[in-house]
């Protein structure tokens, strides 16, 4: 790639994050859906600002793509604070973690994504951040080590987890205020699709909502997405109003079909049905035969397969459920039995393994 295809790449991204960051609400007011979450967590921030002092730690944990970030950005703004961010896997170890909160300001707003894939280390170093608000610096190695108490500024932690089942219970029970982001509902989407076409300036039709909506896996942000490519196409094939029509035949070039399954989740089924014969079959097994990583097929494609009751996780391995096979137009087998189903956990959809489905 020349420099000048380099610049111009850069440009673009710069333009598609810029447009991204547009769609977020600035506050609660303009936040659509979680109502629960929101009421909530409206209350916690009111009551803090009228005693003005911070408010407690808040954990918000469900699937990726509902807002858990923009939630954050929300609280910081609501508290009038700057917000601070980092991850999980940007902290392996304890000094990582302190030179951030050393650094921190009187008050002010750290977001911690992904949060159960921080370092053992760093996170006994944040339960005492968290409560006592200083950490113990350990200078030295051996017995001549010397633990040096430093003090930090009073901050809010916003910590946000796709699997709030891996967080060991001493940190969940230091955040003071939980809230369980859960999927949207197709009218919810299409109150985000309204918003987010007016803010892109893009002619959006009640019919070319539903549409997205309904292929948007209850998940605002892959909902924005997909706007912004059906408005690419709109552009240059249509007159650049997005209808039912020019919205199906977008969503048909960008590989998305009727329940929002894209080349991936219709390359597990496939797999699972035509060469497995709907399976049991291993996970690993499963992730060769469609060409990508063991953690790619379990932590993107399949929660979706298996909410949309297409794919179930048996103690034998995936199989694929009749509608699975009706969704792929193909005949199940006689006497498919119905698949002995994982419970799930409420914190994070994932269901609980009974066994080792790799096996």
């Amino acid at each position: 790639m020349s420099e000048e295809e380099e610049l111009v790449s850069a440009e673009a991204n710069a333009l598609e994050r810029a447009a991204e960051a547009a769609l977020r609400p600035k506050n609660l007011d303009e936040f659509v859906g979680q109502e629960r979450v929101r009421e909530q967590l409206g209350l916690v921030l009111s009551a803090a600002k009228g005693r003005g002092s911070p408010p407690d730690h808040v954990l918000l944990s469900g699937p990726p793509g509902l807002g858990k970030t923009t939630l954050s950005m929300i609280i910081a703004s609501e508290l009038g604070m700057p917000l601070r961010i980092t991850s999980g896997p940007a902290i392996q170890h304890a000094g990582d973690l302190a030179a951030v909160l050393s650094s921190l300001t009187e008050g002010e707003v750290l977001f911690l994504d992904e949060i159960h894939r921080m370092a053992r280390p760093a996170e006994e170093m944040l339960y005492m951040a968290m409560e006592d608000f200083r950490v113990d610096v350990v200078v030295g190695k051996g017995p001549g080590a010397t633990a040096i108490p430093l003090e930090i500024p009073i901050f809010t932690l916003v910590g946000a987890t796709t699997r709030a089942g891996l967080l060991p219970g001493p940190l969940r029970d230091r955040f003071g205020f939980t809230g369980h982001m859960d999927f949207y509902s197709a009218a919810e989407l299409m109150l985000v699709l309204e918003r987010s076409s007016r803010l892109l300036g893009v002619p959006l039709t009640a019919e070319g909502a539903t549409e997205i909506a309904r292929r948007s896996r209850g998940t605002p942000r892959i909902a924005n997405r997909l706007l912004r490519r059906v408005r690419d196409y709109s552009q240059v094939k249509a007159d650049g109003v997005v209808s039912l029509e020019v919205a199906r035949a977008a969503l048909a070039v960008y590989e998305v079909d009727e329940l929002g399954l894209d080349r991936l989740d219709r390359g597990v089924l496939d797999a699972l049905c035509r060469r497995f014969g709907g399976g049991p079959v291993g996970l690993s097994t499963l992730a060769v035969a469609v060409g990508e990583e063991r953690e790619t097929v379990e932590e993107v494609a399949e929660p979706f397969l298996v909410r949309a009751g297409l794919l179930a996780r048996t103690p034998r391995g995936r199989v694929a459920t009749r509608a699975g096979w009706a969704h792929l137009g193909l005949q199940a087998p006689a006497g498919l039995p119905a698949p002995a189903l994982e419970l799930f956990s409420s914190d994070d959809l994932e269901p609980r393994r009974l066994g080792d489905p790799s096996a």
